[in-house]
C-alpha cells in the first residue's frame, strides 16, 4: 500500500482518473457492434463471411484512427484531442440511432465506431504523462485497463436490445458519452512531456524496426483481445445455442480478466521486465488458442479457458506499454498510436478467420489454430531482437535502466551500437 501511495504521489491521479474512464467509455463504444452482433445478423440474416465482416470493420477502422489522433495530440494537446474525439463519437452514435436500418448503413456505422477506437494512444500518454519512468509501466496499465470498457459493452448492450431494439443502443450511448466528457474537462491537466518537434521526427518509429517489432507484438496481445472481445458473442451464441443475453455476460466473464490483468502486467514488467513478460504471455495464448478451438461441445472449459487466454492477453498489453515510453521516451503519445494502429488491425484478423473457418470447414478450429500460429512466430522474432534491445535502450529482461536519462541513455548506446 505505500509503494501505490509512493506511485500516487509521483505522478497526477486525477489526470490519471480522467485518461481511464475516457479510455473505459470510448472503448465500450468501439466494441458495441460486436456486443450487437447476434441481434444484428439476425436482422440482416448474415452469413458466416458477413457477420465476421461485419464485426471487423470497427476494429480495422479503429486502428487507422489512432495514429492521426497521436500526430493531432502532439499539436493540440492530449487532453484537447481526447474532448474532441469525444464530440465526434456523439455525433456518431447519434447517425447510428437516427438512421442506421440496413446492412449496408451498420457498415457504415462500423466505421464511424472506429473513431472511438482511436483513443488508445493519446489516452494511455495522457495518464502516464506525469509520471516518471520507473512507474509508467503501472501508469500506463491503469490507463489501459480502460479496455474494460468491453464489459460494459458485452453486460449492458445485450439486454437494453433485447427490450428496446439495438438500434436505441446507440441512442442511449451517445447520453453516456457526457459522463467521461465532464470529468475530463474538469480533472485532466495536460502532461509536461510535451515537445516540439518536426512532423518528421513525430513518425520517426514509423521507420525502424523497433517500431515495426513492437506493433507485430501486439497484433497478438492487443488484436487478439479486441477480435476476440467482438468475435465472442457470435461465437457463444452460434457455438452453444445459448442466448443472446447469455452469450454477453460469458464473454464479460473472460473480457473482465483480460481488463484487470493490464495493470498486474504493467506493475510485473516494471520488476522483472517487460520482455520476460511477453514470453510468457505469447506461450499462454497460443497455447489455450489451440486447445479452445477442440472444445467445441464444453462450455464451461472453454469459458475457462477464455478466460485465462484473456488474462494472458490483458497482460501482455500491458507488459509491452512498460517498453514503449522507454524506447520513445520523448514520443510516447504518436509511438503508442501508430504501434496500437498497426496492432490493432490484428483484431481484424480474427472475425474473419473465424467466420471463412465456420463457412468452409463447418468448424471454427482452424480460425483458432491460424492464430496461435501466428502468434508462435512473434514469439521467436521478439526473443531474436530482444538481444539488442537489451544492449541498446533496457536492462536484461526488459527493465528500464536505473543509470542517466533513458532518453540520453539510449542516444549514447544507439551511437555505440
Amino acid at each position: 500500500m505505500s509503494d501505490f501511495k509512493t506511485f500516487l504521489k509521483a505522478g497526477h491521479p486525477p489526470t490519471l482518473f480522467a485518461s481511464f474512464l475516457y479510455f473505459d467509455f470510448t472503448f465500450a463504444i468501439w466494441v458495441l457492434n460486436g456486443a450487437m452482433a447476434p441481434f444484428i445478423s439476425e436482422s440482416f440474416h448474415l452469413s458466416p463471411v458477413q457477420k465476421g465482416f461485419m464485426i471487423s470493420v470497427p476494429i480495422l477502422a479503429g486502428a487507422f484512427m489512432r495514429f492521426p489522433l497521436g500526430v493531432l495530440a502532439q499539436y493540440i494537446g492530449r487532453k484537447s484531442a481526447a474532448m474532441v474525439e469525444m464530440g465526434l463519437i456523439v455525433l456518431a452514435l447519434l447517425y447510428g440511432y437516427f438512421f442506421v436500418n440496413s446492412h449496408d448503413t451498420v457498415l457504415a456505422m462500423g466505421v464511424l465506431l472506429g473513431i472511438a477506437g482511436g483513443s488508445f494512444g493519446v489516452a494511455l500518454s495522457l495518464g502516464s504523462g506525469w509520471f516518471p519512468a520507473k512507474y509508467k509501466g503501472l501508469a500506463m496499465g491503469i490507463a489501459g485497463a480502460g479496455n474494460s470498457g468491453t464489459v460494459l459493452a458485452v453486460l449492458f448492450a445485450p439486454p437494453l436490445a433485447t427490450h428496446y431494439g439495438w438500434q436505441t443502443v446507440y441512442g442511449l450511448a451517445a447520453a453516456t458519452m457526457i459522463l467521461p466528457m465532464l470529468v475530463m474537462a474538469v480533472f485532466a491537466k495536460e502532461p509536461p512531456d510535451r515537445e516540439h518537434q518536426t512532423f518528421r521526427e513525430h513518425i520517426a518509429c514509423l521507420f525502424e524496426k523497433d517500431g515495426w517489432a513492437f506493433s507485430l507484438i501486439y497484433v497478438i496481445t492487443f488484436g487478439g483481445f479486441i477480435g476476440l472481445a467482438n468475435f465472442l458473442p457470435s461465437y457463444f451464441y452460434d457455438q452453444f445455442k445459448v442466448t443472446k443475453i447469455e452469450a454477453g455476460q460469458l464473454t464479460m466473464l473472460a473480457t473482465l480478466m483480460g481488463s484487470a490483468t493490464r495493470v498486474v502486467g504493467g506493475y510485473v514488467s516494471d520488476r522483472w521486465g517487460g520482455i520476460n513478460a511477453l514470453t510468457g504471455v505469447l506461450v499462454m495464448v497460443c497455447a489455450t488458442l489451440v486447445v479452445c478451438g477442440t472444445m467445441s461441445d464444453n462450455l464451461a472449459a472453454t469459458t475457462l479457458l477464455f478466460m485465462l487466454c484473456f488474462a494472458a492477453l490483458g497482460a501482455g498489453n500491458g507488459a509491452l506499454f512498460q517498453l514503449v515510453p522507454l524506447r520513445w521516451p520523448l514520443a510516447t503519445a504518436v509511438a503508442g498510436s501508430m504501434i496500437g494502429e498497426l496492432g490493432a488491425l490484428g483484431g481484424g484478423f480474427i472475425p474473419n478467420a473465424m467466420g471463412l473457418s465456420k463457412q468452409h470447414s463447418g468448424s471454427y478450429f482452424y480460425g483458432f489454430l491460424a492464430f496461435a500460429i501466428l502468434g508462435i512466430a512473434v514469439l521467436a522474432m521478439m526473443r531474436i531482437m530482444q538481444i539488442r534491445w537489451t544492449r541498446t535502450w533496457a536492462e536484461k529482461g526488459g527493465r528500464a535502466r536505473t543509470t542517466g536519462s533513458t532518453a540520453a541513455a539510449y542516444r549514447q548506446d544507439v551511437a555505440k551500437a
